[in-house]
């Protein structure tokens, strides 16, 4: 690691530690699925690290950026990578022109829902896949077979937001063939994606979804059929 990386990530861990909470009962050592030590710095003084943080360094290079991810992502604390997401979308351009491909080398790193979708969940946008949306594609079918269930559970976050956000079929065409292959898993990090994912696609697809849903209700999680159709049925979550 360069002596500039290292100086930006003493800089952010410093920045955790002076604001280490104490675990609440509802969030222990693993409540996010993973065993990593935690400071437990609660989301609204991690967000304002952040944003401190990006203040300071608004001339960030792309390549900084990259490094100093990878150097967050190889921390020690569960709060050092909560912060890689976060910090992207403080860097849109940036953002924009991470490969897709990268995110494999940092999902190595991350475990369990809480990690995987910190850096998963609403940070990269459609008109961030729609610019390269064949490499977006072929990476999150290649993540849907891969071994490690975190990274088959983030080919289906990723698109969570996209879906969402844009009544392009060619989301919504991935999202359906995905869960298609994983809907027979019974890993809650995959049933529970898959609802997730079906639900954020009512809001531009619900006849899709309606009769997906009734043709595939027998193989699909039982959760996500039952979430599903609440909220096909009363549009709340």
């Amino acid at each position: 690691m360069n002596q500039i990386i290292y100086r930006y990530h003493s800089e952010i861990l410093k920045d955790l530690k002076a604001n280490a909470g104490t675990p609440s009962k509802h969030f222990g050592s693993n409540y996010g699925g993973n065993n990593d030590p935690s400071l437990h710095v609660n989301i609204k003084t991690l967000r304002s690290i952040i944003r401190n943080f990006t203040s300071n360094h608004q001339s960030l290079a792309l390549n900084e950026l990259l490094d100093l991810l990878d150097s967050l992502y190889k921390g020690k604390y569960d709060d050092e990578k909560q912060v890689g997401g976060k910090l992207l979308q403080h860097y849109p351009a940036h953002k924009k022109s991470v490969k897709p491909a990268k995110l494999s080398t940092w999902l190595d790193r991350l475990h369990g829902w809480s990690q995987v979708d910190s850096l998963c969940q609403s940070v990269f946008s459609a008109e961030d896949m729609s610019e390269s949306w064949g490499k977006w594609r072929k990476t999150l079918i290649g993540f849907s077979k891969d071994k490690n269930v975190n990274k088959r559970r983030a080919s289906l976050v990723l698109l969570t937001a996209p879906v969402r956000q844009s009544a392009d079929v060619k989301f919504a065409n991935l999202a359906f063939a995905l869960i298609n292959k994983l809907k027979h898993e019974k890993d809650i990090l995959i049933t529970k994606a898959i609802s997730w994912l079906l639900r954020e696609m009512i809001k531009n697809h619900k006849k899709k979804v309606a009769e997906y849903l009734q043709k595939n209700q027998t193989g699909l999680p039982r959760i996500a059929v039952r979430e599903t159709k609440r909220k096909l049925e009363t549009g709340r979550k």
